[in-house]
């Protein structure tokens, strides 16, 4: 094995938590390398193409950073975003990632993926980036993910957004004003008001 290549591998690996056999083609690494990391036990196969190092701790949020640098114009949303502010006892099996509705649909077979299309504002607003194991992820602020759930409630559950909007409420991570203008973007307010009336009273 050309040392210098198996150097390059191991550092890529480091700086981004994972490799993609595609990433070390285009830096001229053959896939043999890859192969014999793998042998050796140096690196694991997470899933066709994809390669982190072996035995290796994680936080909980590390198949958010892999979502993130496979889709890096995706979101995480609703499920997801509730997980990663700590809000619900939603455990979601698969990662929930919002794309814009002219995007094209991800390739990604690990980890498993729930996409939802946004389009327009309701996308691109309420949008944080914060930085998980080193890598910068795009998740949705709290307002507008209670604001999500409210307009998904047939797909996660009405009492699923109830839940989230009491707790979130509770623990003040929110203001009625940020909520209010994700409900008006979200076209939610009217589905909301009432719950959120008898949250304030």
């Amino acid at each position: 094995m050309a040392s210098p290549h198996r150097e390059e591998v191991l550092q890529l690996v480091h700086k981004h938590g994972f490799l993609t056999a595609r990433e070390a083609a285009q830096r001229g690494i053959h896939s043999q390398v890859l192969t014999r990391l793998v042998r050796e036990g140096t690196l694991e196969r997470i899933a066709r193409g994809q390669y982190r190092l072996a035995n290796q701790s994680f936080t909980e949020h590390h198949s958010l950073v892999i979502v993130a640098r496979a889709i890096p114009s995706g979101v995480i949303c609703l499920l997801s975003a509730l997980t990663f502010h700590g809000i619900g006892t939603q455990l979601p099996a698969e990662v929930w990632v919002a794309i814009d509705r002219r995007a094209r649909w991800p390739n990604l077979r690990y980890p498993p993926l729930h996409v939802v299309r946004f389009s327009g504002e309701a996308f691109t607003a309420g949008i944080e980036t914060h930085f998980v194991e080193g890598q910068p992820v795009r998740i949705y602020g709290i307002a507008k993910t209670l604001a999500d759930l409210f307009k998904y409630r047939n797909k996660v559950g009405l009492d699923v957004a109830l839940e989230a909007l009491r707790e979130a409420w509770r623990e003040r991570r929110f203001t009625i004003d940020e909520l209010d203008r994700y409900a008006r973007i979200c076209r939610v307010q009217r589905v909301m008001t009432p719950y959120l009336e008898a949250l304030v009273s």
